[in-house]
C-alpha cells in the first residue's frame, strides 16, 4: 500500500520477500540438533538425507555454505587439539553458547509462542502491604509505613479539607499512603526422568521433555527474571545439570530412582530464600529403584514395589510439611504409573496431569502461572 498526495491511497499487490536461505535451513537444523542431543555431525548427516528427499539446498546455497555461515555467525566452533588438530578445518564441530541460547529460544517459540518481553515480571498476589507495585488504592498513614509511599497530592488535599487554607498545616493525620502489592518470587526445581523407558518402543519422549525444559528456562529468564529454576535428572541416581547442558541431555540404561530425585530437589529448595517453592516432575515410569544405606541399588521393575513406593510417599509427605507442592506430569499411560501417581499426589496434596507429549509444554506453563501465590 502506498500514499500519493494527489490521488490518495494506492493499493498494490503485496509480494513477500524471499526467506533468507540461512534462516530457512537454520530452523530445521535447530530441530535436528535438539533430537541428536547436540551432535552436530549427526545433524549434518540428517540434513544431507533430508536434502535428497526435499531439496533443502541448491547450487546457490549448499550444505557447505550453510556450514560456513554457522561458523561465521558464531553458532558452531571447531574443536582444536594442538597436537592432533591444530585448527586445520578438520576438527569436530561443537555448539557455542550462542547456539545453546538459540535452541532455548526456539523451544520457547515452539511451545509457548512468541512472547514479548515485559518488565521484570513477578508473581501477582492478592496480598496488600509494603510491596513493590502500586495498585491505585489508598489508605490513611499508619506508624511504620514507608514514607516513600506517601501520596503528597492526596495528603495535601486532605490537609486542606481538615484544616482549611487560612490555617493550613500538614499533620500525620492528613497523610495518605498508596497501597502496593507484593511481588512473589518462585523457586522451581524441574525433575526430568532419563530412565531407559523414555526411548522405549520407538517413542522418543526425552526430546519433548528436553524442549519443555529449555522453553521453561527461557520463559523464566525473559518474563520472570527474579525467579530461579534448577534442573535435575534422575535415573539410577539423581544429579543437577547446568542450563547450558540441556541440549545435550540423553537417556541412559537406567531404572527410575524417584526418591533420589526428590531428595536432591528438596535439598536444593531448602537453600532457597524465596517463600514460594515448587517441584515439577516429568516422568513416564513408576519408581523402580532406590539407593540403600550401603550405597547399592535396590531395583524392582515388576509392578509397584512396596518398599520403593513407601520411600517415595515419605518424600511426598516431607515436601508437604515443607509446603513444597509437587506437580507430576505423566507422559505415559502405564496403569502402574497412574496408580502410583494417585497415591503420591494424595500424600503431597499436589497435582498430577495425565498428558500426551504434545500438550506437555502448555500445561507446565499454565501450572507455573497458577502457582504464583505469595505465602506470608
Amino acid at each position: 500500500m502506498e500514499f500519493n498526495s494527489t490521488s490518495g491511497v494506492i493499493f498494490s499487490r503485496n509480494i513477500p520477500e524471499e526467506i533468507d536461505h540461512f534462516d530457512r535451513v537454520f530452523d530445521i537444523f535447530k530441530e535436528l540438533v535438539t533430537h541428536t542431543s547436540g551432535d552436530i555431525e549427526e545433524a549434518f548427516s540428517w540434513l544431507e538425507s533430508l536434502d535428497k528427499e526435499y531439496n533443502i539446498f541448491s547450487e546457490a546455497y549448499t550444505l557447505q555454505n550453510f556450514h560456513e555461515d554457522l561458523k561465521k555467525r558464531g553458532y558452531v566452533k571447531e574443536e582444536i587439539d594442538p597436537e592432533n588438530n591444530p585448527g586445520n578445518g578438520n576438527g569436530k564441530n561443537e555448539l557455542t553458547a550462542k547456539l545453546e541460547s538459540a535452541l532455548r529460544k526456539y523451544a520457547l517459540d515452539q511451545i509457548f509462542g512468541k512472547l514479548k518481553k515485559s518488565g521484570l515480571g513477578n508473581h501477582r498476589t492478592t496480598k496488600l502491604g509494603s510491596g513493590d507495585d502500586k495498585d491505585g488504592e489508598t489508605r490513611d498513614f499508619q506508624y511504620g509505613d514507608d514514607l516513600s509511599l506517601i501520596n503528597m497530592t492526596e495528603s495535601l488535599k486532605k490537609a486542606q479539607i481538615n484544616n482549611g487554607m487560612s490555617d493550613f498545616r500538614l499533620t500525620e493525620n492528613d497523610l495518605i499512603i498508596e497501597e502496593t502489592r507484593h511481588k512473589a518470587q518462585m523457586s522451581t526445581v524441574l525433575m526430568i526422568d532419563i530412565s531407559h523407558s523414555m526411548i522405549l518402543y520407538g517413542e522418543d519422549r526425552i526430546t519433548p521433555a528436553k524442549k519443555v525444559a529449555m522453553a521453561l528456562v527461557e520463559l523464566i529468564r525473559r518474563k520472570y527474571p527474579k525467579d530461579s529454576i534448577d534442573i535435575i535428572v534422575f535415573g539410577n541416581e539423581a544429579w543437577p545439570i547446568k542450563i547450558k547442558d540441556l541440549p545435550y541431555l540423553k537417556v541412559g540404561p537406567y531404572h527410575t530412582n524417584t526418591v533420589a530425585g526428590l531428595e536432591l530437589a528438596l535439598d536444593i529448595l531448602r537453600r532457597k530464600r524465596n517463600t514460594n517453592k515448587q517441584i515439577f516432575m516429568i516422568t513416564d515410569g513408576k519408581p523402580s529403584c532406590i539407593t540403600l544405606p550401603s550405597g547399592e541399588f535396590y531395583k524392582n521393575s515388576n509392578g509397584l514395589d512396596e518398599i520403593i513406593v513407601s520411600k517415595c510417599l515419605n518424600k511426598a509427605a516431607q515436601a508437604r510439611k515443607l509446603k513444597i507442592p509437587i506437580t507430576t506430569f505423566m507422559i505415559a499411560q502405564d496403569p502402574y504409573l497412574r496408580q502410583f501417581v494417585e497415591l503420591f499426589t494424595a500424600q503431597n496434596k499436589g497435582k498430577a496431569f495425565l498428558t500426551g507429549l504434545s500438550g506437555l509444554g502448555q500445561m507446565i506453563f499454565e501450572d507455573y502461572e497458577k502457582n504464583r501465590v505469595k505465602k506470608i
